[in-house]
């Protein structure tokens, strides 16, 4: 029996190891961190393969495409619990913070608004613990 995504594409080998390293990820991903640790799984995985499915997994709706600085983009698992990003603007250092209030923003807005919300994403910026005494504001 062959499984497939709700997009109709077959779910293969490679595509089961990228899936599960954002699923299993400690924190985001960006496309070369997850090449890097593919690689340890499967040396035949290429960065176009990579890539390719990101894009899938994306419209698949089971990850988060997420810009912290500049044109960068991270991957997290679509399944993890709503958080807020801390963004060190010297060092780039992206920390996860979960606070229920993310949800009660995303429910607050969703009824003085009547827009139905379907995703969220909160980026709080500053100066990490390591860069605070380096960084002159």
């Amino acid at each position: 029996m062959t499984v497939k995504t709700s997009l109709g594409q077959r779910m293969t080998s490679q595509r089961r190891i990228l899936f599960d390293i954002i699923r299993d990820a400690d924190g985001h991903l960006d496309a070369d961190e997850l090449y890097q640790r593919a690689r340890q799984k499967d040396p035949r995985i290429s960065l176009s393969t990579v890539y390719r499915n990101l894009q899938l997994f994306k419209q698949e709706g089971v990850v988060k495409e997420r810009h912290f600085v500049e044109e960068h983009h991270y991957y997290e698992s679509r399944d993890s619990v709503e958080h807020c990003h801390l963004v060190c603007l010297n060092c780039g250092t992206v920390l996860e913070i979960e606070t229920p209030l993310t949800e009660e923003i995303k429910r607050t807005a969703g009824e003085t608004s009547r827009f139905q919300i379907t995703d969220i994403e909160v980026n709080l910026q500053g100066y990490c613990p390591k860069c605070q005494g380096s960084t002159k504001k």
